[in-house]
């Protein structure tokens, strides 16, 4: 899953694709590079992020999708928590609905049932305001696990098929450096849950506390961390260094080719 965001404030980002003709070719890039789905987002979620209003949202992402829509079939997910623009989106040609809050707000879970199309669900404490203030866990694997089985539950009650739901820990999101390890050093024990995993774990801030980076030097810790996730299960990978991950992902994809 590439991303492309066309905010002005992402962390890793923010900016480079603030129109549509430079997203476009952006998307068009990653689809020459052989990316299976974009992630388009109009809303940054990174810590310390106010929302944007429904109408900027929507002009952020929607012409975008059309523009690719004229270009390629490729599966497109909108990163988004707001209902509008997910019926928008999906109208526009998107089949994925990426979201942070995992359907929780308003009438999002029910608009995305009625729409049809797959689901990401993901795991945040607190809110992208708040997030990374004082994270705390008892149990944070067992904790982040429930509540993906509780949101898996409730998409089912909406009318969600279970073919079309997603789970992604969250990584980042409500976490301190040691809970993502943790998350990340468990990955399998979410495949459990019985739908696919998402991990996205691409230049984020605890690959560069590690490696002691900014973010546009992390491309080798973003790389280790999408390796350890794909053979720990994981099924889709959302990150920002399309070439470099698929190149990585074929060595881990032929180790498990070999008989032993």
């Amino acid at each position: 899953m590439g991303v492309v965001n066309t905010t002005p404030d992402s962390f890793s980002d923010g900016g480079k694709f603030d129109t549509t003709e430079k997203a476009l070719a952006h998307a068009q890039a990653l689809i020459d590079l052989g990316v299976d789905i974009l992630d388009i987002g109009g809303e940054s979620t990174r810590p310390g992020s106010r929302q944007v209003v429904l109408d900027e949202e929507l002009a952020r992402t929607i012409p975008l999708i059309n523009a690719i829509r004229e270009i390629s079939e490729i599966p497109i997910s909108i990163d988004t928590n707001k209902s509008g623009v997910m019926q928008a989106a999906v109208a526009a040609g998107a089949t994925i609905i990426n979201s942070i809050w995992a359907l929780q707000l308003d009438d999002s879970m029910q608009v995305a049932a009625d729409l049809g199309v797959s689901v990401v669900l993901m795991h945040m404490q607190g809110s992208p305001e708040t997030m990374q203030q004082n994270p705390f866990y008892t149990d944070v694997v067992g904790e982040v696990k429930d509540f993906l089985k509780q949101r898996i539950d409730a998409a089912l009650d909406a009318g969600i098929e279970e073919g079309r739901i997603i789970i992604d820990p969250g990584f980042g999101f409500g976490k301190t450096i040691e809970h993502n390890l943790l998350l990340l050093k468990s990955l399998d024990e979410f495949k459990q849950l019985g739908v696919p995993v998402l991990a996205g774990l691409s230049r984020k801030a605890m690959i560069g506390a590690i490696i002691d980076k900014p973010v546009d030097q992390r491309l080798y810790g973003s790389l280790s961390t999408a390796v350890i996730a794909a053979m720990l299960g994981a099924d889709i990978l959302r990150v920002h260094d399309v070439a470099e991950t698929l190149d990585a992902i074929k060595v881990v994809k032929a180790l498990g080719q070999v008989a032993t």
